[in-house]
């Protein structure tokens, strides 16, 4: 990313634009969320994004872990695939069982970072 100085450019302005809407979008989802859990139930039911913000997460969380799960069952299968001799290429399989490998670190990670969040909100003052 070029610095201060290179902002000149069409690609830079792109840049800029771009990161500022992805900051907007992200002050409208943090609102969003916030909306029921300081309001009564009322406003639960009459904010119909908010329901869908917690439902994206959540599909959005379930959507990742599946396609997690669905990627080391497919580096499972061509093991054992490799191990009966059906599969004779072992750069396919060394391939699949490193793409589960990146996935399940990064899945981990997002989980620390969850947790890490968790904790420091619990930790806050109210």
């Amino acid at each position: 990313m070029s610095g201060i100085g290179g902002i000149g450019g069409a690609g830079g302005l792109q840049q800029i634009m771009a990161l500022r809407q992805q900051i907007i979008d992200r002050s409208q989802l943090l609102q969003q969320v916030r909306t029921p859990a300081a309001g009564a139930p009322e406003a639960a039911t009459e904010a119909p994004g908010a329901k869908g913000v917690s439902g994206g997460f959540t599909s959005a969380l379930k959507s990742a872990l599946d396609n997690v799960n669905a990627t080391q069952e497919n580096a499972s299968k061509l093991s054992e695939a490799y191990d009966k001799g059906e599969v004779t290429d072992i750069a396919k399989v060394m391939l699949a069982r490193q793409e589960a490998g990146v996935a399940f670190e990064a899945t981990l990670q997002v989980r620390n970072k969850l947790l890490t969040a968790y904790q420091d909100i619990m930790r806050m003052g109210v």
